[in-house]
């Protein structure tokens, strides 16, 4: 049996049973993650997922009432698992430019696998997100589900990016606007580097998330710069590194 060394915090009124704290629903996990990647979400179903873990639709039903809340279940654990990075990587950090680089590289590179959470991929949900993620919550229910809390760990994630961004720019007039944006290019730059190339300059055949990690750095240091406010400097001039872009 898989051992579990993290649980992250996720809303209660996504599950009917906690799938975290089962074998069998880490096994539902682990299998939807993958499922979703090959199939999308729309040919994705509860039927052939019990085909696929050997077990009864009644059985995952236990767990989710439908596909729609397992793939928002599944957004949310991303979204939490990449708090949880940040706050991992800036805990030790005093310079506020480095915390903020630091924070847009987890954006781009919490796809990297850990060993201590087993039934998760971060490489394939990473996929998942990318692809699929805003069909967590572009749908006809985003309003109901909002009061439900279902959106509060993405809400959570852009703050602590926004608190970042105004560390190092305390007059910068649009934060949470900032922080969503970069959050949303990410994706939609990997997804756009893998399948609608002439709407990005970031080249799929080479290393796709450190050129987008690159790009998020460029536009939040033009941004702050531009406001005439970063704390590094004070004179709207970029900081050093290369090619325009600090190291």
């Amino acid at each position: 049996m898989a051992i579990l060394a993290i649980e992250l915090s996720i809303n209660e009124k996504l599950f009917l049973r906690n799938p975290q704290r089962t074998a069998l629903g880490r096994k539902i996990l682990q299998n939807s993650i993958s499922m979703i990647d090959e199939l999308g979400m729309e040919r994705f179903n509860f039927r052939r997922l019990a085909d696929r873990i050997q077990s009864t639709e009644a059985s995952i039903y236990r767990y989710f009432e439908n596909k729609q809340l397992l793939l928002v279940y599944l957004v949310n654990w991303y979204w939490e698992w990449m708090k949880f990075r940040i706050d991992m990587k800036v805990m030790h950090i005093n310079d506020s430019r480095e915390k903020l680089k630091v924070a847009l590289g987890c954006i781009v590179d919490t796809a990297r696998r850990n060993t201590k959470v087993t039934f998760i991929d971060e490489d394939i949900l990473h996929r998942i997100v990318v692809a699929e993620g805003s069909k967590a919550y572009h749908n006809k229910e985003i309003d109901e589900q909002n009061k439900e809390g279902f959106f509060l760990s993405y809400k959570s994630l852009c703050q602590k990016i926004a608190d970042l961004i105004l560390e190092n720019s305390p007059a910068f007039p649009y934060p949470r606007a900032l922080a969503s944006n970069l959050l949303e290019m990410a994706n939609n730059h990997i997804y756009f580097a893998q399948h609608l190339p002439r709407l990005t300059e970031v080249d799929g055949q080479g290393d796709v998330l450190k050129q987008v990690e690159e790009l998020l750095v460029y536009f939040t240091w033009k941004m702050l710069a531009g406001n005439g406010n970063l704390q590094t400097g004070g004179n709207g001039t970029l900081p050093p590194g290369r090619k325009g872009i600090p190291e």
